[in-house]
């Protein structure tokens, strides 16, 4: 675990903690969202559901009906929706942290953690999951290793903007526990 902004103002240190997760497609952003504020007993939130609540399509059909651009504003929007929450678990989409200035965004609201999984193991989990993913849906499984490596490379500026890096087998309850203790 990798403590990137320890003397951050921003960061709330209250019983609500406002935390944010970032990180690649698969990364498992989702997942650890539930258990955080099951732990935290705080709403568990995924942007990219929101997102596709509001606008009532499926991010694939945003992409294809209207465009990137588009998608990238509405979850701006979205995002800065959660200025008015006290206490969440937020999983952010992919791409988030790259657009609108929406890391510094979250790092001045919240605590901000990146979820590093290795390429191999983000590629096994989105092999499956190809169709639901507009960036990776008409790759094949070759590609989507290339796709995903150069993603990453594009993204890591901004991810490496995060309060906490957990990297592959640091990615435990344990890790998040010891983050949670600091801002309680």
């Amino acid at each position: 675990m990798a403590l990137n902004n320890s003397t951050n103002p921003h960061i709330r240190t209250s019983a609500h903690p406002r935390i944010f997760l970032i990180g690649m497609m698969g990364s498992g952003k989702s997942y650890w969202c539930k258990k955080l504020a099951k732990k935290i007993k705080s709403g568990a939130y995924d942007l990219d559901y929101l997102i596709e609540t509001m606008e009532e399509q499926t991010i694939a059909e945003i992409f294809a009906e209207h465009s990137e651009e588009y998608f990238r504003k509405a979850e701006a929007k979205m995002l800065r929706w959660f200025a008015e929450k006290k206490s969440f678990v937020l999983a952010t989409g992919g791409g988030t942290p790259c657009f609108h200035e929406n890391m510094q965004w979250m790092n001045k609201h919240g605590v901000t953690i990146w979820i590093d999984e290795p390429i191999e193991v983000l590629a096994e989990r989105l092999i499956k999951e190809k169709d639901h993913r507009p960036l990776i849906k008409s790759l094949s499984d070759n590609e989507l290793h290339n796709f995903l490596s150069k993603k990453l490379e594009e993204r890591t500026p901004f991810y490496s903007q995060a309060t906490y890096h957990l990297k592959g087998n640091k990615i435990s309850d344990r890790s998040f526990a010891e983050i949670l203790q600091q801002h309680e």
